[in-house]
């Protein structure tokens, strides 16, 4: 924690504590950083001022830009459809190998160019065409009140609302981040203690907990993201305790991504991940049971299409972000495979959106 001058736009910050030595607690996260006046947390944009715990980021943005859902990446959620989405700046993670550096690492919250109410950003999503908005490009549960209150303005208007998140919360925390969050895609970053302490500086169990929590205790859609690092996280074992603790503690349906690297930020010693490592990784997880498994980062087809975990068949076909097939069929209000009627887990309409690889910058303030 560092000590800071005051902030002039802080908006007042939930989940915190005061304690005996006059410190404040912040419970948003499990770093619990305990703050003097003029703090900042670990994330940067959480603060003490006064006696009270503030968000510094609040309706301040790095950009918005109208993306395709799978590049989230969301696999079984509205598929082919524009998803506004945006990010802060700073995150309460120190992976040294973020893809995202610029934005999550970032110091410099005079760079976050453009400003919207929640409100505002609900308006802008339905004027653009976009069925949902997400929160990514860096973690929003270190922006907790401001993404919150968007979610329940886009619910106000029919969409809904996405979280590209580390799942690295608390249980205080969680049933208030996660309550108005139609979908979720959660980064397990790897499969051991070791690899979150030596290279995030945190722990494994929380991100467990909190994908436990989801599939469980609430109705949002969830799917997993693990970016796979030569030599760190990718061995078989590795991949198969991963596997099957997807399978056993959250079930089958839940779509795994595997993501291939490439050398950023503070590892750049490390290569680009082979499609071989990918393509590998998805057959373990396919072995250990995991109905959908996706290749991500790298053109791989088969990889990214959805079959049929009964029959086999393609259910939809992807080209990187371009559907190419379509064999779902709806059951109600279930997808259903279009061949033999198997039930396709996710959130689907009755016809797919088609807004493919276009990628769309937007400002939405004056």
């Amino acid at each position: 924690m560092s000590a800071v001058e005051g902030f002039p736009d802080a908006f007042p910050g939930r989940h915190y504590e005061s304690l005996p030595d006059g410190r404040l607690q912040c419970n948003v996260c499990p770093r619990h950083c305990k703050l003097r006046d003029g703090q900042r947390a670990l994330c940067f944009v959480r603060a003490r001022q006064d006696d009270q715990i503030v968000l510094t980021t609040y309706g301040r943005s790095s950009g918005y830009c109208v993306d395709p859902i799978e590049k989230k990446p969301l696999d079984h959620f509205l598929p082919g459809t524009p998803v506004l989405s945006f990010g802060t700046a700073g995150c309460n993670l120190t992976c040294s190998f973020c893809q995202n550096w610029d934005i999550s690492k970032s110091r410099e919250l005079d760079r976050l160019l453009d400003q919207a109410p929640p409100a505002r950003i609900a308006q802008a999503a339905t004027e653009l065409g976009a069925r949902s908005v997400a929160f990514t490009y860096n973690d929003p549960v270190i922006f907790l009140e401001y993404a919150v209150d968007t979610a329940h303005a886009c619910r106000e208007a029919g969409l809904k609302s996405v979280a590209v998140t580390a799942g690295y919360v608390t249980a205080e925390a969680r049933k208030d981040f996660f309550g108005p969050i139609d979908a979720a895609n959660v980064d397990l970053k790897g499969f051991t203690e070791r690899f979150y302490q030596k290279l995030c500086s945190a722990e494994l169990q929380p991100v467990l907990d909190t994908l436990e929590y989801l599939v469980h205790e609430t109705d949002t859609w969830v799917e997993i993201t693990t970016l796979l690092i030569p030599g760190e996280n990718d061995g078989d074992e590795e991949l198969k305790e991963l596997s099957r603790w997807v399978v056993r503690q959250l079930g089958p349906d839940v779509p795994l991504h595997f993501s291939a690297f490439h050398p950023d930020y503070k590892m750049k010693d490390k290569g680009r991940t082979p499609i071989a490592t990918l393509q590998r990784a998805r057959a373990i997880a396919k072995d250990a049971g995991v109905h959908h498994v996706y290749t991500g980062n790298v053109h791989d087809e088969h990889g990214q299409s959805t079959f049929c975990p009964s029959c086999g068949e393609v259910v939809i076909g992807r080209d990187w972000y371009r559907l190419t097939q379509w064999n779902l069929t709806m059951d109600g209000e279930k997808g259903a495979c279009g061949s033999c009627g198997t039930a396709i887990a996710g959130v689907f309409e009755g016809r797919p959106g088609d807004w493919g690889p276009r990628r769309l910058p937007v400002r939405l303030s004056d």
